[in-house]
């Protein structure tokens, strides 16, 4: 029944209500001329390269990328159909589901392999390529899809390196981003016009979801990782920042910085060169990831960053997989980055074909590792390095800084006029900030089932413990902040910790050694000093939790008792009570002797897992 509108209520909010139409009508209006608005780029600079030769505009494998003339990609059903195609056409290619998004979609994963053997018993080394972690960014499905059909098409070069490696890619890792897709998705970028949205069905960022394993699509991705154990791993993304000359761009974590050392030296020294050399050699300009450090002044320099494990590149180097983060520059056309990253699959795929063997090498070495100390996160160094950039330039682009209206402040404008900057300063990620000793064993309590899942689904081993009698560690929270927002769905909190030595009967634990090729990924998820740690990302809140109060009825006279009995104790409260603050406090004076009670929760504020050193 509605409710009756008196006449004073009417005239009293007779303005609000003009108001908020006028709001609404407004809104629409805006609306509806932003729909014709796309958000001016800057200039680009001319672009010709000898990969514009793989593009086919007819014939019945042209791609649907091609087809449009890149200006879009092809949606969710229509690129399962293509794939499909794929595998009908070419015994050498399999199309499997590897795992299901929220909404229901499945996730493909596409193998390409000699004769079609089977890449986890064949012996040939296995290129992994990712693309659609961030569905607007689609590039490694077009590049992926033509690179296909042209081996379907006898392409020489192509079936000679398949003879020899193993090629696996997940056109669309985000399938629900993916479909979520328009011309409004990707402010910053070029094309395509239907590109997808940066998030899944749970408006979780994918790529913040390597360390936690909260989504499906990422599980997905580390049960292929385990099951394949691929040599190489590209992550292929497309940047968003400054602009620059560089249209393919990619990066790992550097040697001076790495828990995967070798593999780090072949990445700078072996892939680095196939790579650049071949997409220079097709037109393109390779270059490194770049993360300015100041968004108002270019030149202040950029950093070299080293991932922690919540991104691909981080976990990669944790865990020993040699991972690539590919950053196609989000400024240049479509077209130009899907070509590029043609080049850049095919010569990664030439560069593992021939060094194989030295990078199998670098993974051998680098899983024995046993550290003693382990660095936990990574800051920069505030003296730079000038050296980088000390003889070649960074291939940059002119900017001008002008006071705009709109922000009130100055406004970096890019002039589309290319700019090398020579000396320009490289700030490394190469200063410890946690740096922890690592223990032989973590012991999980049994019931912490969802963090033992994730551990499994990592491929962390786990097993029974041993002994029931040994010296043990235990952290104790004495001081902690919860994040103010919500980050990728988490409510994450940082503390500081004392250490105990206890002894406890480990009766209904499980053990994960450290003395294992996961070890470090191990050290990393459950040292709870770690900013990727499951403790870090609240899968611990529960420590936090006080569940059995004491009434001051019951508390008082056994307080009495403890002075009584002692002196000690007693001697301790009478130097707080020097405290005004304190000594004006009866919650504070009660919950003095409640600690200190046998009543009081052990529990409370103690980290659950156990260490043992």
């Amino acid at each position: 029944m509605p409710l009756k509108r008196t006449h004073s209520f009417y005239g009293t909010n007779r303005w609000l209500r003009s108001l908020t139409a006028g709001l609404l009508l407004a809104a629409g209006a805006s609306q509806a001329y932003t729909r014709d608005l796309p958000a001016p780029l800057p200039k680009l600079l001319p672009w010709q390269g000898a990969s514009e030769s793989l593009i086919q505009q007819k014939g019945d494998w042209v791609t649907p990328a091609e087809a449009s003339n890149f200006k879009t990609t092809p949606d969710y059903e229509a690129t399962r159909a293509f794939a499909n195609k794929l595998a009908t056409a070419s015994d050498d290619i399999q199309v499997d589901d590897i795992g299901t998004a929220t909404s229901g979609r499945k996730i493909q994963l596409i193998t390409l392999s000699e004769g079609g053997s089977d890449p986890r018993t064949n012996k040939k080394p296995t290129l992994l390529a990712q693309a659609g972690i961030h569905s607007g960014e689609i590039d490694g499905k077009d590049a992926s899809f033509m690179l296909l059909r042209d081996y379907i098409g006898g392409d020489k070069e192509l079936k000679d390196l398949v003879s020899k490696v193993n090629l696996l890619i997940i056109p669309i890792l985000n399938v629900d981003g993916h479909e979520r897709a328009g011309p409004y998705t990707r402010m910053n970028q070029r094309g395509p016009q239907n590109a997808g949205w940066r998030t899944n069905g749970n408006n979780l960022n994918l790529n913040r979801d390597y360390a936690k394993l909260d989504t499906p699509e990422l599980r997905a991705v580390m049960d292929v990782i385990n099951d394949y154990q691929p040599e190489l791993y590209l992550d292929i993304h497309v940047t968003d920042g400054e602009d620059y000359q560089y249209d393919i761009t990619y990066g790992y974590n550097g040697s001076f910085a790495s828990d995967s050392p070798e593999i780090a030296r072949w990445l700078e020294q072996t892939f680095q060169q196939g790579v650049d050399g071949a997409l220079a050699k097709a037109g393109h300009i390779p270059g490194p990831l770049v993360f300015g450090v100041n968004s108002g002044e270019f030149s202040d320099g950029i950093s070299h960053w080293t991932a922690s494990p919540r991104y691909s590149n981080g976990l990669g180097d944790l865990r020993h997989t040699p991972t690539v983060l590919v950053e196609n520059h989000s400024l240049k056309p479509y077209r130009q980055r899907v070509l590029g990253t043609y080049v850049l699959i095919k010569a990664s795929l030439a560069t593992l074909a021939e060094h194989a063997e030295p990078l199998r090498t670098a993974i051998a070495e680098d899983r024995q590792q046993r550290p003693e100390t382990q660095v936990l996160a990574w800051k920069a160094n505030t003296a730079p390095d000038l050296n980088v950039y000390g003889e070649k330039p960074f291939k940059g682009m002119a900017y001008e800084k002008n006071e705009n209206p709109i922000s009130g402040n100055e406004q970096v404008v890019w002039l589309g006029k290319a700019k090398d900057y020579l000396g320009l300063p490289v700030f490394k990620d190469d200063v410890k900030a946690v740096e922890v000793r690592v223990p032989k064993a973590f012991y999980l309590p049994g019931h912490e089932q969802l963090v033992i899942d994730r551990l499994k689904a990592h491929g962390v081993a786990i097993s029974e413990p041993e002994s029931d009698a040994l010296p043990l560690t235990q952290f104790t929270i004495e001081a902690h902040e919860f994040g103010k927002v919500p980050f990728e769905g988490h409510f994450r909190v940082d503390a500081k910790f004392s250490e105990q030595n206890i002894n406890i009967p480990l009766s209904g634990y499980v053990k994960v050694s450290t003395d294992q090729p996961l070890g470090k990924l191990a050290t990393a998820l459950l040292d709870p000093r770690g900013p990727d740690s499951f403790f870090q990302w609240g899968f611990f809140n529960q420590s936090f939790q006080r569940t059995e109060y004491a009434e001051p009825y019951a508390l008082v006279p056994l307080a009495e008792q403890m002075l009584a009995q002692d002196p000690k104790l007693k001697k301790e409260f009478e130097k707080r009570l020097q405290d005004e603050k304190f000594a004006s406090d009866p919650a504070a004076r009660l919950r003095f002797f409640y600690q200190r009670s046998d009543y009081y929760d052990q529990a409370y504020l103690k980290y659950p897992v156990l260490l043992h050193y």
